[in-house]
């Protein structure tokens, strides 16, 4: 959990900034998001190129050095001097590696610094261990600081964990200089790919995307039964795939369909289960999907379209289960959507919001039909500030248009600092060889069974995600785990996927269970008891996984026909699942709440399992066989709900 999203918990607002450090952030901001135009576009304004290292460092140096004003020591008083030192010595540090990359590459300087870049390397990585305890809190600081370390130690360590020993001061240059570390993949990711979007998402949001978002979810569900909960799960989805914090996008959709849950019949429970359900997904939806899926562009050296086309199968099939579970809780209980007039008209909605469906179309082609992953955000982001400065209802004042700078500022010297952080753990693992002793000895541990090593690996990944923000669990999964899950044969994809939605499920799952909590804060519900719910609510977030995993037609890689069979037996297969866990089966009828009904929801939950499940081995059955088991396993409860539903019908009062 970053310390934004503590404070967000814990209610305290960040202290505002005083005149000075606004200043600074706002022109530390535009000139590193200049700097990103001018190097991905390859201007070479004034003759002048940058290789990718010194780029990287100014980056680096710019953003580590906006993280202590955007995080201050105190949020009381705000930025002080002991945030202007580290600033600007962030600021001294990246510039001068910049100047020396070129000296520093062709010398081996990561091997053999001389003294001045060893001193400056021991100061940036002290920077860097504080700028992360600041960003991402104290858990992930201990985490990073102990990896980071750890090949100072590494020879008197026990096997499995023993590995290649190094003095600090060897290790400190290593850390700032080579590319295997703090500057290495994620750093790159960030600087290639992610800035863009993360511009993209903060303009979306301040030019009035979020409320169009909304409008358009109410248009389209809100006056069906359970609609203002249906409601929450669009919009809570497009904003969590632009912002891509889950804490976040509760709190700021949660302000409107919490309460518009409760007036139409929700539980105060069900209702903050539903938002964090909601906004956790979102983080996993495609097209921007936060930071994380451009990391996972990066290691896995692959365009980020085709990671977010593999994303939208076990999107789409999250939330299905997330509606389909609602509308049978709104049926089982007899609620209504919203009142006449409450919901906008499609009509209305698109005529006041044409201006971001064409925003989206313009990414997407420059995304998909040009392959210019890189540039299409900037792009988007130019077309929507045009279109702003056209409309008079959005238009940009200078305040605001300093309020939106600082934002972005913000949110990406929080996300350096924590990737610059994580960095040193990729480095640690680089310089003493562990991450190859660990997937030995977890395949070892794992024996010839594939899925004991899932389990495992779902298991690691909760944990780390518990304290991590989930980019940073990410890295520290792919390097780790990832390996040992792709030598067991799995599809590599398939497998990084799988960590990301393992890394995600605290999010919703006590005793951590963040977004649930926060929920639960806003709703007047148990936070506890709020967490539990999420959990059944977002019980697919626990299967999905599994079935990608075992089967990569559900991540797209697999011929067209294949994906589109296996889709809709898996979406059949979340269905029937869905339809267990509430006891009613959508559009049928209830299940008894008697033993017997009971035993029929465990039948409809295993056959729902078996259409969802791969065949190719699997139990020694095909996939025909699999389904043909799950059809037979539902049938007795969907006929017995059918006959409730029926019998229902009957005896209902006519009017």
């Amino acid at each position: 959990m970053d310390e934004a999203e503590r404070r967000e918990l814990e209610g305290a607002a960040p202290a505002p900034l005083p005149m000075a450090a606004r200043i600074a952030i706002i022109a530390g901001t535009i000139a590193a998001v200049g700097l990103a135009a001018h190097q991905l576009f390859n201007w070479q304004l004034f003759g002048i190129v940058l290789i990718e290292g010194r780029y990287l460092y100014l980056l680096g140096g710019v953003f580590l050095a906006l993280t202590f004003l955007v995080f201050p020591a105190s949020r009381i008083r705000g930025p002080g001097l002991l945030d202007w030192i580290p600033a600007a010595l962030s600021a001294a540090v990246g510039v001068y590696f910049a100047w020396s990359a070129d000296t520093s590459l062709e010398e081996g300087w990561e091997y053999a610094a001389p003294d001045t870049a060893v001193w400056a390397s021991v100061l940036y990585y002290l920077l860097i261990l504080e700028a992360t305890r600041r960003a991402g809190g104290l858990v992930l600081f201990l985490i990073v600081a102990a990896f980071s370390l750890y090949p100072t130690f590494a020879d008197v360590m026990p096997d499995p964990l023993t590995g290649f020993a190094s003095p600090f001061l060897d290790l400190a240059p290593y850390h700032m200089i080579s590319n295997e570390s703090s500057f290495g993949i994620p750093m790159n990711a960030f600087g290639n790919l992610v800035i863009g979007f993360i511009v993209f998402g903060a303009v979306l949001q301040h030019t009035g995307g979020g409320k169009f978002f909304n409008d358009l979810a109410l248009a389209l569900v809100g006056s069906f039964r359970g609609g203002a909960a249906k409601v929450a799960i669009f919009a809570s989805g497009f904003m969590g795939s632009m912002s891509g914090s889950v804490i976040s996008n509760v709190l700021t959709t949660g302000a409107v369909s919490i309460p518009a849950m409760k007036r139409t019949g929700f539980s105060a429970r069900y209702a903050a289960a539903t938002e964090a359900c909601a906004s956790t997904g979102g983080v996993l939806m495609p097209p921007v999907m936060g930071a994380t899926a451009f990391v996972m562009a990066s290691f896995l050296s692959r365009p980020y379209v085709e990671i977010a086309l593999a994303a939208a199968i076990p999107s789409i099939l999250y939330y299905f289960g997330l509606f389909a579970q609602i509308d049978a809780y709104a049926a089982k209980r007899g609620l209504k959507g919203l009142a006449p007039g409450e919901a906008p008209t499609l009509r209305k909605t698109f005529a006041d919001g044409w201006p971001y469906v064409a925003v989206f179309a313009l990414l997407i082609f420059f995304m998909v039909a040009l392959r210019q992953d890189t540039l299409a955000p900037f792009y988007a982001t130019a077309l929507l500030l045009v279109i702003n400065q056209v409309m008079k209802k959005q238009r940009f004042t200078l305040k605001s248009m300093g309020d939106l700078i600082v934002g972005i500022g913000r949110a990406l010297a929080e996300l350096v600092a924590v990737l610059l952080g994580v960095g040193l753990i990729v480095g640690a693992f680089s310089a003493t060889g562990l991450a190859g002793t660990l997937v030995n000895e977890l395949v070892f541990m794992a024996g010839d069974s594939v899925f004991a090593l899932l389990v495992m690996g779902a298991i690691t990944a909760f944990i780390f995600g518990m304290g991590m923000t989930v980019t940073a669990c990410y890295i520290f999964l792919a390097v780790v785990l990832a390996p040992a899950l792709e030598q067991a044969g799995l599809n590599v994809l398939a497998v990084h996927m799988f960590i990301l939605y393992w890394g995600m499920v605290s999010y919703i799952t006590p005793p951590v269970a963040l977004g649930a909590f926060a929920a639960a804060t806003m709703s007047g519900a148990s936070p506890m008891r709020t967490g539990f719910e999420a959990m059944k609510l977002g019980g697919v977030i626990y299967l999905a996984p599994f079935f990608f995993v075992l089967n990569p037609a559900l991540v797209g890689e697999a011929p067209a026909m294949e994906v589109a069979v296996t889709m809709t037996t898996a979406l059949i297969g979340v269905f029937f699942i869905s339809g267990s866990l509430q006891g009613h089966v959508s559009l049928v009828g209830d299940l008894s709440d008697d033993a017997k009904g009971y035993a029929l929801r465990v039948m409809l939950f295993a056959g729902g399992i078996c259409m969802a499940l791969p065949g190719e081995g699997l139990l020694g059955l095909d996939r025909w066989a699999l389904n043909g088991i799950g059809i037979a396993l539902a049938a007795l409860p969907v006929l017995s709900a059918r006959a409730r539903g029926s019998r229902a019908a009957t005896t209902a009062p006519q009017l």
